[in-house]
Parts: C-alpha cells; sequence; structure tokens
C-alpha cells in the first residue's frame, strides 16, 4: 500500500485492494489452499488499513465533524468486530468448515463498514476538514501503514496516545514472523 493523495482517497484505495482480495477468494471453490494466502492477505491489509485509521483518522473525525465522538465510536466497534473475526480466522486452514462461515462473517462486516465510512463518514470530513489538513492525514496513514502490526490483536489499545505508542512494536513482531513462516506469500 502507500498510494498518495489525501485521507480520502489513500483509505478508499485500500478499500479497493481488500475488495479485490474477496473477490479471489470468493472465485475459488471451498477448501481450495489459495483461499488461505489471500485471506492472509486480507488480514494483512484490513490490519494496517485499521490501525492508521484509529490512529489518525479517527481523531481527526472527533476534532472536525459535527457529533464526530459518536461516528468514531461505531467505527471502533466495527474494528473490534472484524479484529475478532480475523483473530479466530488465523487458526483455519482453508478445508476447515469454520473457514468459510468467518470468511463470509468477515466480507459482510467489512463490506458494511466500508459502505458506511464511504457514503456517510468521508463525505462529512471531506466538508467538514481543510483539504491541507486531509493531505497531511494521508502523509500520517501512509507512514501509520508501514510500522503496522500485520496480525489482528484484539486486546491492544484503538485510541491515542497507546495505540500509537504500541503499533510500531506489534508491528515489528508480526513482520518478523510473517516473513520467518512465509504468511500472505505465495509458494
Amino acid at each position: 500500500m502507500g498510494h498518495g493523495g489525501n485521507v480520502i482517497d489513500e483509505l478508499t484505495t485500500d478499500h479497493r485492494e481488500v475488495e479485490e482480495l474477496f473477490g479471489k477468494i470468493e472465485g475459488l471453490p471451498s477448501g481450495h489452499k489459495d483461499r488461505k494466502l489471500y485471506a492472509d492477505q486480507v488480514t494483512i491489509e484490513l490490519v494496517r488499513h485499521s490501525v492508521a485509521e484509529e490512529a489518525y483518522l479517527y481523531p481527526a473525525v472527533r476534532e472536525h465533524v459535527a457529533n464526530g465522538d459518536a461516528l468514531a465510536d461505531k467505527e471502533l466497534e466495527d474494528h473490534a468486530e472484524a479484529e475478532q473475526i480475523m483473530k479466530d480466522l488465523e487458526g483455519c486452514a482453508a478445508d476447515d468448515p469454520e473457514f468459510d462461515r468467518l470468511m463470509g462473517r468477515l466480507m459482510s462486516e467489512i463490506r458494511s463498514h466500508v459502505a458506511d465510512e464511504e457514503g456517510n463518514l468521508f463525505p462529512r470530513l471531506r466538508e467538514a476538514c481543510p483539504p491541507d489538513a486531509l493531505m497531511e492525514l494521508g502523509d500520517k496513514v501512509r507512514q501509520a501503514k508501514k510500522t503496522a502490526p500485520t496480525r489482528p490483536h484484539p486486546s491492544a489499545p484503538d485510541k491515542p496516545p497507546m495505540n500509537k505508542l504500541m503499533a510500531p512494536g506489534a508491528g515489528l513482531v508480526d513482520r518478523m514472523r510473517d516473513a520467518l513462516s512465509g504468511r500472505g506469500k505465495a509458494d
């Protein structure tokens, strides 16, 4: 990832990339080993995306958007639900009967979350936040994704300042584990 542009463009591009991976999963028969590969790639992208949103997007929503606290809190609830599903999915092989059920729940949760962000939150933020602030947020989100964890950590803090302090360390450990295991990489 790392696309350029303002925070809304950056996050919308992330949404399209995740949807593309969902399509690859849906295009394969149940039990196919590559479904796990794509599920791991989805998880990596979603965790990085979520960590960046929690560190920078939602604080900006709280600051700039009317009723921003309630909006941000709802988005954080969505993230918590998705993160728990990803954590449960982590231990499933592609041919595990639980894999399809959990993947279906994750796709449903993420698609609903994306529709809400793109249809409600993003337009409200674009209207309330100056363009230069949106560009700066885009830069911060891109930087956060570079050091963010790649595995779900449901008990990790999701609000500043603790999330900003914990994420880089967890991210380093996750990336080392991924490199050693080959997680998210095709054979």
